[in-house]
């Protein structure tokens, strides 16, 4: 019971580690999957945050750009008028306000910017083109854009839209600005190429396009070349886009075009046009999402590296503990072996005793478990009755064996063998228990035991329990002098005993114990008669071990010639031991073994003169019990057998 205990704390210990183990696992993967999400979401967040503020900047930069660049040709635009004002005022012909535009617009292409293609207008009533462009005779300058723009604008520089001019076939813009006399028009046509080189530069962290729309819808410029002229309108998508722009110029928004979310910033340029940054939301965060890639693989590599670490860590450390646990059990074995070795070593210094300590030990036990004490006391009280008659080592086998009465001296040497069982065993158990077990279990709850005279409860309780087990057995038990005692008589006895020789809880848990053994279990196994085959082809040997054991009444003797009357007689009789010769005519004591091995278990010593080592390892080979040399020594021939039937 005891080992099955041990068994099932270890499984239950084991699997609570396993448990542990894959707990340990679990947290540690999930520490840093939210780790992971932790940083992800912070980083996410941040970025966003981040690339929404370098959006805005970086357009505003673009904003910046493009009014750099608008204003230059409107300071152009008012510094010609100016001259060309005061001009017109002088009355300078118009041939010379047309050399003075040739010269501006030379000048504007060559020192200012090349896109700055040529100053042209309406100066008192006349059509003058600083480039030489002559119109045909249904170009009405009134009735031109550039003109209507400019007189709405009443004296402003404006910036007129987009439209393809009708000299290069080239797609321009203009500047124009009225003269004070509400009539005379001065305008600058640019080309939208570096326009649209600023416009192509547009991009948030090497993703997204931009492009440059005016207040109708009109694409002044735009990434994609082919958008440029468009009318984002009459476009669903954008459409809606730059509804958006328009109420909220200078924002950051999302909008979901074609199945795709977009991110869009947003400026205004001139208070007459608008700067806008389309950029993917996947595509602007795909670095984010590579990043939160790369840590979920780092991650998971780490992971795998805990798991596989922790696991050979966990192997190994199983390992070194099974080892231990292994190692531990075979030093409990060799221990319990020893202590066996010893149990039996004490028995056997009375033959009609033998079994008792491990009886004892056994009853000491089960009182044990009934008054409810804990493993580790269990243990220490079934060790205490094994070892509790060690002593007896000290004692004479005549005095111990001796059937009648005891004289005064024989019975002080019976008395100090608790003393002696002691003081063996007080330097073997570390908190002295069972050596106070081994010592003081013949005191008597009266007083009148033995060595000390001990009263009541100052008598070790482990004493006291196995001084009920021990009077118990020795009760149910054979001796030299009288056969078992009737279950009657011995639950009489420890009745009578209660308060004087016994505690009187302890003996009525004993009590107990007897009660419920209805079958009478509790005693020593009635001693029954063995029958021991010798097998020799010399009869003076027959004679010689009949002679020997003639005194021993539990031992029947039967004698054969050879191994093959051996073997007949094995399948009429049963037999308890053979001790069988090996040198013999027809058939040999190993041929014979193995023949008797066909039949049954019996165990086998062999007899012989043979003292021949390799015989002798050839026997031990063949699991022979025990080797007996001739000519028999007879105590040694009583001792081989009793120690086989005992052993």
């Amino acid at each position: 019971m005891k080992k099955r205990t041990e068994h099932i704390k270890k499984v239950l210990l084991g699997k609570w580690n396993e448990k542990m183990y894959v707990l340990t696992i679990v947290g540690t993967l999930a520490a840093l999957f939210i780790m992971v999400m932790h940083n992800y979401i912070t980083f996410y967040s941040n970025a966003a945050e981040n690339l929404e503020d370098i959006g805005t900047a970086s357009l505003a930069q673009v904003t910046e750009q493009l009014e750099g660049y608008l204003s230059t040709g409107m300071n152009a635009v008012q510094t010609t008028a100016v001259t060309l004002e005061y001009m017109m005022e002088n009355d300078s012909s118009p041939e010379k306000l047309e050399e003075f535009l040739t010269y501006e617009s030379a000048k504007y292409t060559a020192e200012i910017d090349e896109n700055f293609t040529g100053i042209y207008g309406l100066f008192n009533g006349t059509y003058i083109d600083g480039i030489g462009w002559v119109p045909d005779e249904n170009y009405v300058p009134r009735e031109r854009e550039w003109y209507i723009i400019a007189k709405e604008a009443q004296g402003d520089t404006v910036l007129v839209p987009p439209y393809l001019d009708a000299q290069t076939g080239t797609i321009m813009m203009s500047i124009s600005k009225m003269f004070p006399d509400n009539d005379s028009v001065i305008s600058l046509d640019i080309e939208l190429n570096e326009i649209q080189n600023i416009t192509e530069s547009i991009r948030l962290n090497g993703v997204g396009y931009g492009f440059v729309v005016d207040q109708n819808g009109l694409v002044v410029a735009h990434n994609d070349i082919s958008q440029k002229g468009k009318d984002y309108n009459d476009d669903d998508d954008m459409g809606r886009l730059l509804e958006k722009v328009y109420l909220g110029a200078g924002d950051c928004f999302e909008i979901d075009l074609a199945g795709e979310t977009y991110t869009v910033f947003s400026d205004k340029v001139m208070n007459d046009w608008y700067v806008v940054m389309v950029v993917s939301k996947e595509k602007l965060f795909h670095d984010v999402t590579l990043t939160l890639i790369r840590n979920i693989l780092i991650c998971t590599v780490i992971s795998a590296l805990i798991v596989f670490f922790y696991g050979y860590t966990i192997r190994k450390i199983k390992r070194s503990i099974k080892i231990e646990r292994e190692s531990n059990q075979k030093v409990e074995q060799m221990n319990m072996n020893i202590v066996r070795a010893l149990v039996k070593t004490i028995d056997a210094k009375d033959r009609y005793t033998n079994g008792h300590s491990l009886r004892v030990a056994e009853y000491a036990l089960e009182i044990a478990k009934r008054m409810n004490k804990s493993a580790k006391e269990q243990e220490q009280i079934y060790y205490a009755g094994l070892l509790h008659d060690v002593g007896k080592i000290r004692i004479p086998e005549e005095v111990i064996d001796k059937a009648a009465n005891l004289t005064d001296e024989e019975f002080e040497q019976i008395k100090i063998h608790p003393i002696t069982g002691y003081h063996i065993l007080k330097d073997i158990y570390e908190d002295k228990l069972v050596a106070l077990g081994a010592k003081f279990h013949h005191e008597r709850f009266d007083g009148r035991g033995y060595p000390n005279g001990l009263v009541g409860k100052n008598i070790p309780e482990i004493a006291r329990i196995i001084c009920v087990a021990d009077t118990y057995d020795a009760m149910a038990s054979n001796r030299s002098y009288r056969k078992t005692l009737p279950q009657e008589v011995i639950r009489k006895e420890i009745e009578k005993g209660k308060g004087t020789q016994f505690d009187p809880e302890i003996a009525d848990v004993m009590l107990q114990m007897i009660d419920e053994d209805k079958e009478y279990k509790m005693k020593e196994s009635d001693l029954q008669q063995k029958t021991i085959l010798v097998v020799d082809d010399d009869p003076i040997n027959i004679n010689m071990v009949e002679f020997i054991m003639k005194d021993e009444p539990l031992y029947e003797m039967i004698g054969v010639a050879g191994g093959r009357e051996a073997l007949e007689l094995l399948d009429k009789v049963s037999v308890d031991l053979i001790l069988l010769d090996v040198q013999m005519p027809e058939m040999d004591g190993f041929e014979t073994l193995l023949r008797i091995r066909e039949k049954c278990t019996v165990p086998v010593a062999f007899m012989t003169g043979d003292k021949d080592l390799k015989t002798i390892q050839k026997a031990t080979e063949m699991g022979v019990d025990d080797y007996i040399n001739k000519p028999f020594m007879p105590l040694a021939l009583k001792e081989i057998i009793h120690s086989i039937f005992n052993n």
